[in-house]
């Protein structure tokens, strides 16, 4: 019983993250616009929302519903992973500056980072997501909830990634 509590103190914790996160989001977004930012792929945000709002509170639902097992051979490598996947985000976040945020914007003159983890990988913030999506739900043997959000962001992330690099190549054309 104690890893319920202690799985959703977790939870509610990148909850809060994800709520910095937005604030965050905000403000850079808010100046991009001014700099002439422009946004691109508003469609399919809503979706984004959805699923990862879904996410959190699937897994809990999950582990408390269906009484998930705590299995510690299990939820430690992939809260390794899952801690893993914050410290790629937050050098992503770090490494965009004022440029990061959560919605495509595109500011007409602003290169392509290619610094941090964007020496090793075009979307490393979407690597994180990915590693994130699979591993925290596990910490507590949600394995359903890990599987559909699985597919469901490999989904989402083809047509945002495609919308980015749509968007990037209008700017390279300008």
């Amino acid at each position: 019983m104690v890893t319920l509590y202690l799985f959703t103190a977790l939870v509610l914790l990148v909850a809060g993250e994800r709520c910095v996160e937005l604030v965050i989001s905000k403000r850079n977004i808010e100046h991009s616009l001014q700099l002439g930012g422009k946004e691109h792929g508003v469609g399919h945000y809503p979706a984004m929302v959805v699923l990862h709002t879904l996410f959190l509170v699937g897994m809990l639902a999950e582990v408390w519903l269906f009484k998930r097992p705590f299995i510690l051979e299990l939820a430690v490598p992939m809260l390794i992973i899952a801690v893993g996947a914050q410290c790629l985000r937050w050098w992503a976040v770090q490494t965009l500056g004022t440029a990061w945020n959560t919605r495509i914007v595109v500011v007409p003159g602003r290169q392509r980072v290619t610094g941090g983890p964007y020496r090793f990988c075009q979307h490393p913030n979407y690597v994180a997501v990915v590693l994130e999506g699979f591993a925290l739900p596990l910490i507590h043997s949600a394995w359903v909830t890990a599987v559909v959000f699985t597919v469901c962001n490999f989904v989402l992330l083809w047509v945002r990634i495609t919308a980015e690099n749509k968007a990037l190549q209008l700017l390279k054309s300008e």
